[in-house]
């Protein structure tokens, strides 16, 4: 009996697609409340620096209600894997737009008063700015010890025969860019204590329930003292899993009891949230006379900036995903993640897999015009098929259309190219 679906094969219309398409959304920079106050945060002009701040001019300021400095956090300290981050840079600050201070006061233009006349004193240290260059012994060390976050290592097989057997073999290293998610809502929140006690922050964000985790860290409560309330995501793709605003809102409110607003410039968005990691990648790759892939080898380097964020899951799935939708009887790559004085990168679309398809699909053409091969010949000689061993040693048995796929694209585009032993 076939089985009656309620979605699948179905049109069905968004739930918030009405609100957004007439305008009624409502965003978090569409919050306002009475009796409410405004944030800003003082950010690093400087990429790498050892750091004192003094903020009596400012704090005398008419309208500025309080300024938050690391002195008043109580855990100074987040991150959604490892807690490299600092809610307020302590004594140090590893990056341009590092957060030092938070003003809180009765009108935006007060708070901009404000963050000028905050004295921060900068004593600039070397930076390093190339993932290569960090990974040195003699390298300025971004956090204590090694610039070297995470490496994954994967082996399968033995390349050295591999490329001894090989009649042709691709060697080049490919480099891809930093990304900005550039989503068109810029970060902003509102944060108050509501009926119940509770510090409430109405903010867009991709994780509300670490969030929330984050913040009953850093001001040490109880995590069923925080409510956060998910306003309509103006995008996201990845750039609102870190904490920006989060933190220092539910400070404010905690403290000052008052509503709080904070809306960001797009500068500031630019400045304060995570990037797409770049990567370079070091690619081999070898194959018979027939075109059949017998080895690869990558060295795969990503530039996680000042802070770790997801970098671990970034790398770890651009190893995996190195040798693309191949099979590679002989495999070695090395993929590492790297701390430098550059904006800190983390989620964005494909964590990690994204990337690689920019090396090794280049490798495959290469092959194939070496070998004299077209290229549709060379990938469907070689692309994974059901009962096929990844890499990784997982065995497909489901979910593999790739020859399906591209024959389909073969007919539709009527390519009468000769395919005589391709398979």
């Amino acid at each position: 009996m076939r089985m009656s679906l309620d979605i699948v094969g179905k049109n069905m219309i968004r739930v918030d697609a009405l609100s957004k398409v007439t305008g009624k959304a409502i965003y978090p920079a569409d919050v306002y409340m009475d009796n409410m106050l405004y944030g800003k945060t003082l950010r690093s002009k400087v990429p790498h620096a050892y750091i004192t701040v003094n903020t009596k001019e400012a704090e005398n300021i008419d309208g500025v209600i309080k300024i938050f400095t690391c002195k008043d956090v109580p855990t100074n300290e987040h991150g959604v894997v490892f807690k490299d981050h600092e809610v307020f840079c302590s004594k140090k600050v590893r990056r341009i737009g590092d957060p030092i201070a938070f003003v809180v006061a009765t009108d935006i233009k007060t708070c901009d008063l404000a963050l000028e006349k905050i004295k921060v004193n900068y004593e600039e240290i070397e930076g390093v700015f190339d993932p290569i260059s960090a990974m040195k012994e003699d390298a300025p060390k971004v956090h204590e010890g090694n610039n070297i976050m995470y490496h994954y290592k994967l082996r399968k097989g033995d390349t050295e025969k591999g490329f001894e057997s090989s009649y042709v073999i691709a060697e080049n290293t490919y480099k891809t860019h930093m990304v900005d998610h550039a989503f068109l809502q810029p970060e902003s929140g509102v944060s108050y204590i509501d009926e119940e006690g509770r510090v409430t922050v109405v903010v867009a964000t991709q994780y509300p329930h670490y969030d929330r985790e984050e913040i009953a860290r850093a001001l040490n409560i109880s995590e069923d003292e925080i409510r956060i309330i998910n306003a309509s995501i103006g995008g996201a793709f990845g750039g609102r899993e870190d904490i920006s605003l989060q933190i220092h809102l539910a400070l404010a409110a905690k403290e000052i009891k008052r509503p709080i607003k904070v809306v960001y410039s797009r500068e500031e968005s630019f400045i304060s949230h995570s990037k797409r990691h770049p990567l370079i990648m070091k690619y081999k790759t070898g194959a018979d006379k027939n075109g059949k892939l017998l080895a690869m080898e990558a060295d795969i380097i990503g530039d996680t900036g000042a802070y770790a964020s997801w970098a671990t899951n970034v790398l770890r799935k651009a190893g995996v995903h190195a040798t693309g939708p191949y099979y590679i009887p002989n495999v070695k790559v090395d993929s590492i993640a790297v701390y430098t004085n550059n904006p800190f990168a983390g989620a964005m679309r494909g964590f990690g897999a994204t990337q690689p398809p920019i090396a090794y699909e280049q490798q495959m053409d290469i092959l194939a015009e070496e070998l004299g091969i077209d290229p549709i010949t060379i990938r469907m000689k070689n692309m994974f098929k059901k009962g096929s061993e990844t890499a990784t040693g997982q065995i497909l048995t489901e979910s593999v259309p790739l020859e399906e796929c591209l024959n389909k694209v073969l007919e539709d585009m009527d390519l009468n190219l000769d395919r005589k032993g391709a398979y």
